[in-house]
C-alpha cells in the first residue's frame, strides 16, 4: 500500500506537468490549427530561464520565467508564422521543427551540455508525513496546485469572453472574423497563453529534473500522447489524458520496467484505432 501511495502520487505530479504542456499545445492548435512542435522547447526555456533570475529568488523566477517564455511565444507568432499562415501546414510545420534547432543551440551555447539541478524554494525543502510516508514539501505544492491550475484555467476557457472567443475561433475563424472580432489579435493572445503555459509547466518542474538541452524532446513526445489520447483541441481531454499517461509511466516502470515507454504508445494505438479524433475530441467534417 506505501508503494502504491508512492507511486500514484508521482504518476499525479507528473500528469500535472503533462496537462500544462498539452493543454497550451492543444489550445494553439484549436484555434491557429499550428501544429507547434517547439513547444516542447519553450517548456525546456521556462526552467533553463530560472537559472540567471536565480539572484532575485525562486518565487520571483517562477513568476518571470514563463512571462519571457510568453513574450518569445507571441514575437514567434507575429513576426514568422503570421506570414506563413496562408502558405499551407508544411511550411508552419517545418518553421516550429527550425525552431526547436535555434533552441536547443542557443541553450548549448548558454549553458553548455552538462546536466544541471536547480534549487527549490527554501519555505518548501525538506519533508513531511502524511500517511505514515515522507513526502517532498515542493511535491505537495504541486499536488495541490494541480486541481486549481485545472479549475482556473476551466474557468478562464468557459466562464470568459476571451474563452468565448476561442472556442469560437476554434470552430469557425472565418465566420468570427466576420462578425467583427480582430482574428490576428485572437491568434496572437492565443499563442502568447499557450507559450505560458508551457513556460510555466518547464519552471515549475524545475527543481524536480536535471536540466539538459534535450530534455525538450522526452516532453513533447509525451504531449503529443496525452493530446491524441484525450483529442486535439479538448481541454477534458487533456485533462484526463495527462492523468492516464502521468499513471501508466510511473506504475509501468514499476511493474513492467522494460516496456513502461512502449506503455504508452500501445495505449496511444489503441484510442487512434477506435476513436482516430481521441477520448473527447470531435471528427473533422
Amino acid at each position: 500500500m506505501d508503494l502504491f501511495v508512492l507511486q500514484f502520487s508521482s504518476g499525479l505530479i507528473k500528469a500535472m506537468f503533462l496537462f500544462l504542456i498539452a493543454s497550451g499545445l492543444s489550445l494553439i492548435f484549436g484555434v491557429t490549427r499550428v501544429i507547434n512542435l517547439a513547444h516542447g522547447s519553450f517548456y525546456m526555456l521556462g526552467a533553463y530561464l530560472l537559472l540567471p533570475l536565480s539572484p532575485l529568488g525562486f518565487w520571483s523566477g517562477l513568476l518571470l520565467a514563463p512571462l519571457a517564455v510568453a513574450m518569445l511565444g507571441g514575437l514567434v507568432e507575429v513576426v514568422l508564422l503570421r506570414r506563413l499562415y496562408r502558405r499551407g501546414e508544411l511550411y508552419v510545420v517545418l518553421l516550429t521543427f527550425a525552431l526547436i534547432l535555434i533552441v536547443g543551440d542557443l541553450t548549448k551555447l548558454a549553458w553548455g551540455t552538462q546536466f544541471i539541478t536547480v534549487s527549490g524554494p527554501v519555505l518548501l525543502s525538506g519533508v513531511v508525513k502524511v500517511l505514515g510516508q515522507d513526502f517532498p514539501k515542493y511535491n505537495l505544492l504541486i499536488l495541490a496546485l494541480g486541481p486549481m491550475l485545472a479549475l482556473g484555467l476551466w474557468a478562464v476557457f468557459y466562464r470568459t469572453r476571451w474563452g468565448l472567443l476561442v472556442r469560437a475561433a476554434a470552430m469557425d475563424r472565418e465566420m468570427l472574423g466576420a462578425l467583427g472580432v480582430d482574428v490576428r489579435r485572437l491568434l496572437t493572445t492565443t499563442f502568447i497563453v499557450g507559450s505560458w503555459l508551457a513556460g510555466f509547466g518547464g519552471a515549475l518542474s524545475a527543481p524536480l529534473v536535471s536540466l539538459e538541452p534535450n530534455m525538450d524532446a522526452s516532453i513533447i513526445m509525451e504531449a503529443f500522447s496525452v493530446v491524441v489520447i484525450g483529442g486535439l483541441g479538448s481541454f477534458a481531454g487533456s485533462l484526463l489524458g495527462s492523468v492516464l499517461i502521468g499513471e501508466l509511466e510511473a506504475f509501468g516502470i514499476l511493474v513492467f520496467p522494460a516496456i513502461s515507454l512502449a506503455l504508452i504508445f500501445g495505449l496511444m494505438a489503441v484510442i487512434l484505432i477506435l476513436r482516430p479524433w481521441g477520448l473527447f475530441g470531435t471528427p473533422e467534417r
